[in-house]
């Protein structure tokens, strides 16, 4: 009996997929002059879509183009945008272990329905997609996955030489030399997992420019913080920014801020103290201006904004900004949407 529930709740479920994508389907058929369908041009304002949608609309694409490396060519296409705060997010660390890390943490917020696994085998790191009810894989929905992977490291971080080991396949093609040419490595098709796979000694590498918009949009919330303050200091303006940082990056605790300002923790601390104030509070400060900025953006759902604040929960973040504002997050949206 188990079993045939648990087959029916997996045959049932198809997941969503970001809305950015269905942009980058848009922007693929506009470059190549193939006709826009009319379901491909309501997405164009949603948030999310279902995941089996996500799988129509690549097969229409798929029946207008019949490449063999149809998933290469709109992967080609791809930018920031279409992936999201994910993207900017990914974009601002240091390292490409730390990218790699947030891109796994955030991932769901691209597909919400599959898991990516992250695997460590003789000195290689394996990016692994999780397999989907089979009714809802395709060869193209297996490959656009890992391509856009693939070309967002290669085009948005900007590290010198990425280079991968190998990529595996679950499915099985013809066109092994032009994938090969593609990711610049071995290619191997029918494989048990479809996966990238990483030499482990690059996870250090850095990342040459941390996204400008990113960067400006910091500075910006930064300044807006430090103008609430009513004395503020040089070294209370570095405090802003690294909590703005470490919270961006899910690192804002006060030994790593601390750290970041060349102070013990003690030291912080006194800082703080001598304004009547406190780390946590100073976080919440900082989550509580984010919040307000944030939720102006209609394009970022409360689950976004939660994981932004680097809130585990969504309903932590709803308790936390009805302390702030005694209103929920949904409320306060409403409010300004009225008030426009």
């Amino acid at each position: 009996m188990t079993q045939v529930s648990t087959f029916k709740v997996l045959k049932d479920y198809s997941g969503s997929v970001y809305g950015g994508l269905g942009l980058l389907l848009y922007c693929y058929c506009q470059a190549k002059g193939i006709a826009i369908s009319a379901q491909l041009q309501q997405l164009q304002q949603v948030e999310r879509f279902d995941f089996s949608v996500w799988r129509e609309l690549l097969d229409e694409i798929a029946l207008q183009n019949t490449s063999p490396t149809l998933s290469l060519e709109i992967a080609a296409y791809i930018q920031p945008k279409h992936l999201g705060v994910m993207a900017y997010i990914a974009m601002s660390c240091d390292t490409l272990a730390e990218a790699l890390a947030r891109y796994h943490h955030f991932y769901r917020l691209i597909y919400d329905g599959s898991h990516l696994e992250i695997v460590v085998k003789d000195q290689l790191l394996h990016i692994r997609w999780a397999e989907l009810p089979a009714h809802l894989v395709t060869p193209l929905t297996a490959e656009i996955a890992v391509a856009l992977l693939a070309q967002f490291l290669k085009q948005f971080l900007d590290i010198n030489k990425i280079c991968f080991e190998q990529v595996n396949f679950a499915h099985n093609s013809k066109q092994i030399h032009v994938y090969a040419q593609y990711f610049g490595c071995s290619i191997k098709f029918g494989q048990p997992h479809t996966e990238l796979i990483l030499p482990l000694n690059i996870l250090q590498q850095p990342i040459r420019q941390a996204d400008p918009t990113l960067e400006q949009l910091l500075m910006q919330q930064a300044q807006a913080l430090l103008d609430q303050l009513p004395h503020s200091t040089q070294l209370d303006q570095r405090l802003q920014q690294a909590i703005l940082l470490g919270l961006q990056r899910n690192n804002y605790q006060i030994e790593h801020v601390a750290q970041q300002l060349k102070l013990s923790i003690r030291q912080l601390q006194r800082h703080l103290q001598q304004q009547n104030s406190c780390y946590q509070h100073r976080v919440q400060q900082v989550r509580q201006m984010l919040a307000v900025q944030y939720l102006q953006d209609p394009h970022l759902s409360l689950h976004e904004i939660a994981l932004l604040l680097s809130y585990s929960e969504q309903s932590a973040f709803q308790r936390a900004f009805k302390q702030w504002t005694g209103k929920t997050p949904r409320q306060w949206r409403k409010q300004i949407e009225s008030d426009l």
